[in-house]
C-alpha cells in the first residue's frame, strides 16, 4: 500500500546537528506534497518554536504539537486541541517541588505569556538560547500555581539528563493518584533532557493516530520517522515505522527500518526509498 502521510520529528531528525533544515531533506518533502503526499511535522515544540521551521519548507504541513496535544495548520488554524486540566497540573507541581527550577507551565494563547516560570536564570548556559529564541512568549510568576487560571497545554521540565531522570522516576509515582501522560526527551550528548506532563492518553503517536482517521488515512498508509524516547508511540502506530541511524539505542532495537544520521539526510533518503519509490 501506498503512503498517503508522512510523519516527521524535528529535533534529531528532519534538523541536523547544527538545527538546520538541510537542503535534502527539505527538496523530498516537497517532492512528496508534489505527490499528493500529506506531511506532518509531529514535534515536542510548542507551535511558535516549530513554525520557524515549518515556514523554511515552502509547501502545506499539518504541526502535530506540544508532544499531540494540538494539531494545526501552518497559518495557526487548531483542528485538535487536548489541554491538560489545571487542577491536575497544580497537582504535579506540588508533587514535584523539589524539580521546581526547570519547571515551566506552557498555555495555547497568541503570544505572550505562552511559557511560564517561576524564576528565570537568562544567563543559565542550559537554557539561554531556549530563552533568547522565546523571550517575546516567556513570563514570570511567582508562586507558578498562580498562573493557572486556565487548561495549560503541559507542565513542562527541562535539566540535566541526571535531573531529568529522577523527575520522571518522581512523575511515574504520581500517575498512581493523578492522570496524566508522560513525554520524555532525552540528549545524551549534549547532558540535557526535557520531561512534558501532558493531558492523559495524549502522545504523538495517539494524535498521530487520531489525525489519521480525521484524513481517511490508514496505518498502513503512515510513514513515520523519529529519533528519540517520545516517538516511540508515532513509530508503533505508523504501518512503516523508520528510525535515524542517531537515534536513541532503544528505537533501534526494535528492529524497524533505518536510515541514515541527520546529517546525513536521513529524512530525504528514507521519503524517496519508501515513499516515492512507490507511486
Amino acid at each position: 500500500m501506498s503512503v498517503r502521510l508522512i510523519a516527521l520529528d524535528i529535533d534529531g531528525t528532519l534538523l541536523d546537528s547544527a538545527s538546520e533544515v538541510p537542503a535534502t531533506n527539505r527538496h523530498a518533502i516537497e517532492a512528496a506534497v508534489e505527490k499528493g503526499i500529506e506531511v506532518a511535522l509531529v514535534t515536542g515544540r510548542r507551535f511558535d518554536f516549530a513554525l520557524p521551521i515549518a515556514l523554511q519548507i515552502p509547501c502545506a504541513l499539518t504541526m502535530i504539537v506540544n508532544n499531540g496535544a494540538l494539531v494545526k495548520s501552518k497559518d495557526g488554524t487548531t483542528h485538535l486541541r487536548h489541554l491538560l486540566p489545571h487542577q491536575t497540573a497544580r497537582a504535579v507541581l506540588k508533587f514535584t517541588s523539589e524539580h521546581r527550577a526547570g519547571a515551566a507551565v506552557v498555555f495555547d494563547r497568541p503570544r505572550a505569556n505562552q511559557v511560564i516560570y517561576e524564576k528565570i536564570d537568562w544567563e543559565d548556559p542550559r537554557r539561554k538560547a531556549y530563552y533568547a529564541r522565546n523571550r517575546e512568549f516567556i513570563a514570570q510568576v511567582c508562586p507558578l500555581e498562580d498562573c493557572l487560571t486556565e487548561d495549560p497545554i503541559q507542565v513542562m521540565y527541562s535539566g540535566s539528563v541526571a535531573e531529568m531522570q529522577n523527575a520522571s522516576a518522581a512523575l511515574r509515582k504520581a500517575t498512581k493518584s493523578l492522570e496524566f501522560s508522560l513525554a520524555m526527551t532525552f540528549y545524551d550528548h549534549r547532558d540535557f533532557a526535557m520531561v512534558d506532563v501532558i493531558r492523559l492518553q495524549c502522545s504523538k503517536g495517539a494524535t498521530l493516530a487520531e489525525w489519521a482517521a480525521v484524513r481517511g488515512f490508514t496505518r498502513d498508509e503512515v510513514m513515520a520517522i523519529g529519533d528519540n524516547f517520545n516517538d516511540r508511540e508515532m513509530l508503533e502506530f505508523a504501518g512503516l515505522p523508520v528510525v535515524m541511524a542517531n537515534s536513541v539505542p532503544e528505537l533501534k532495537s526494535l528492529g524497524w527500518r533505518q536510515t541514515l544520521s541527520n546529517d546525513e539526510g536521513g529524512v530525504a533518503a528514507a521519503i524517496r526509498e519508501y515513499a516515492l519509490e512507490n507511486l
